[in-house]
């Protein structure tokens, strides 16, 4: 399996899937999971998955004593799997920027020369693919589909590709020729597409021109909060006042701008309510000045990035959620919050809207139904609390165990 990230070093949403897909295979039994890493720290859990640290993976030939080698990569790889990669490099690779260990460096992340290292883990993934034995190769996202490509013309063995999201996902339309062209050879080359809606399953065969039975919906899940988190109590607010949250990369495609303009209506409405827009991206500072301009900063709150029980503790102190995504592959912070006992509204525009009821769905340019459901949940606490029971009840009904069990009959359907 080729990933890109993994918990608890979580860029965005894929880290979270991989580690839930990851899980609910393990839970199948029948399965040994291989998964490959940009740059791993170590601390990962590795219980459902043996971790190869690409940066750890030797191109070029050097003699490393043992001792040295057990400073250097210990803590991120097995000193006996070093050595069986360095006797499968497969052609003379000096003429690349590697260290004194014959490994290249990764960054980690998202950054700027993410092309090139996309490439580089492509080529470390011809090492890995000689040295290891498996049956099936499952590439996460269009970073790893060159890798995946590259382990099944080496082994002939079956490619399953998962799409999280397309670059018309992330773009509006405006598509990366270079990011399009990989995510379209990483599907002609596919065996199996696995998507993770309906919504971007039909991105796929429209945009991409794939054949309709290669390509699978496969939905997103979430796994049951820690009982710590289950515990942590919703801060009550003796004024009453309502906190409604937006929580994600503040992109184009999340639709922040939908957000504060329902907010805007929202608070001509009522005083008696904030709003938090948290997360990054690229349009947080144009988000500021708009709320800057539309008069009602003194109501906005922007806490910046969130991770691990920091999301929790924001999806908790919240009354609303709100996720008014423009193209939305699937979204698994709705679920989140739901398991967090906060009502939920959503954008029909998600691929999560597919299996989600107990929730509000408006279209995402439509700010007026967006205001009017905010409204509604504050003042209301009778659907307050009907979205907030049967919202919790639903979302613990929807498990990483089955969506390893579906993925699993895909991969008994490739292998046989």
């Amino acid at each position: 399996m080729f990933g890109w990230e993994y918990p608890p070093h979580v860029y965005g949403g894929l880290a979270t899937a991989n580690f839930g897909i990851s899980q609910g295979l393990h839970a199948q039994g029948d399965i040994d999971i291989t998964l490959c890493l940009p740059h791993p720290f170590g601390d990962e859990d590795r219980t459902a998955a043996n971790i190869i640290a690409m940066n750890a993976v030797p191109l070029v030939y050097h003699d490393i004593d043992v001792q040295t080698l057990q400073q250097r990569i210990g803590n991120i790889m097995s000193l006996e799997m070093y050595y069986r990669l360095r006797d499968n490099i497969y052609a003379d690779f000096r003429y690349l920027h590697t260290n004194d260990l014959g490994c290249m460096e990764f960054a980690g992340g998202y950054p700027k020369n993410l092309n090139e290292e996309i490439n580089n883990y492509s080529i470390i993934s011809g090492v890995v693919a000689r040295t290891l034995d498996y049956d099936l190769i499952h590439a996460h996202d269009w970073l790893t589909y060159p890798a995946g490509i590259h382990a099944k013309q080496i082994s002939g063995k079956p490619l399953c590709i998962h799409v999280h999201a397309t670059d018309f996902d992330r773009s509006r339309g405006k598509v990366n020729p270079i990011v399009y062209g990989i995510e379209k050879d990483g599907m002609d080359h596919a065996d199996c597409i696995m998507c993770v809606s309906e919504l971007t399953r039909q991105t796929v065969i429209k945009h991409y021109h794939q054949r309709p039975e290669k390509c699978f919906t496969m939905h997103n899940a979430v796994y049951p909060l820690r009982k710590e988190l289950q515990d942590m109590p919703r801060p009550i607010h003796n004024n009453g006042e309502k906190t409604v949250t937006f929580l994600g990369r503040i992109t184009m495609q999340k639709g922040p701008e939908y957000f504060v303009e329902a907010a805007q209506l929202v608070i001509n409405r009522t005083r008696n309510i904030r709003f938090c827009m948290a997360g990054s991206g690229d349009m947080l500072q144009e988000m500021i000045t708009l709320v800057a301009k539309k008069g009602i900063a003194h109501r906005f709150h922007f806490p910046g990035f969130m991770r691990g029980d920091d999301v929790y503790r924001c999806l908790k102190a919240s009354d609303v959620y709100v996720m008014p995504s423009v193209s939305e592959p699937f979204g698994i912070s709705p679920l989140e919050a739901m398991q967090c006992g906060t009502p939920t509204i959503i954008s029909r525009q998600s691929g999560c809207a597919e299996i989600l009821n107990t929730c509000i769905k408006t279209d995402y340019w439509d700010i007026h139904a967006m205001a009017d459901a905010i409204y509604s949940i504050c003042r209301n606490p009778a659907l307050f609390n009907y979205l907030q029971t049967e919202g919790l009840k639903e979302v613990n009904s929807i498990t990483w165990e089955k969506v390893g069990e579906r993925i699993m009959n895909h991969y008994r359907r490739l292998v046989h």
